[in-house]
């Protein structure tokens, strides 16, 4: 009786433990992206669409508390200087209207996607917001 007791005890901790491990996480801002998924064998033109957790989406120029809008970093190896405003070309395209979608035509191959959130003047937020980087392959 003993044992069940210590067992029922010890699977209260750790359910709880789990409740306020995501508790913690839903508390912590996130860029992610929603579709395509990593890995995911994909046709011309690929519909992207962006997430984010914990922040609100504004247009560039919209100097507002806990916002900002996103950039994706299409085939990007290296990361852009995070204390200036995001390069804008064919690798980092800007949403600034706020927007949370993209159709792209990519070339057939391995591609990879991230998502970068940017302030009101397109500089990333300190920390900064970045989603994973995904790798499709389009076909």
């Amino acid at each position: 009786m003993k044992y069940l007791s210590n067992m029922a005890a010890l699977m209260a901790l750790l359910v709880g433990s789990l409740v306020l491990s995501s508790v913690a996480k839903a508390d912590h801002p996130a860029a992610y992206i929603i579709s395509p998924a990593h890995g995911e064998v994909v046709s011309s033109p690929v519909l992207v669409r962006f997430g984010l957790r914990g922040m609100g989406v504004a247009p560039a120029g919209t100097d507002r508390a806990n916002t900002g809008h996103h950039h994706l970093l299409i085939d990007v190896d290296e990361l852009p200087a995070l204390d200036q405003p995001v390069p804008s070309d064919a690798n980092h395209r800007h949403f600034g209207k706020g927007q949370t979608e993209v159709e792209l035509t990519l070339e057939p191959g391995e591609h990879t996607l991230q998502l970068l959130l940017g302030d009101f003047a397109h500089i990333p937020h300190n920390p900064p917001l970045l989603s994973e980087k995904i790798t499709i392959t389009v076909e």
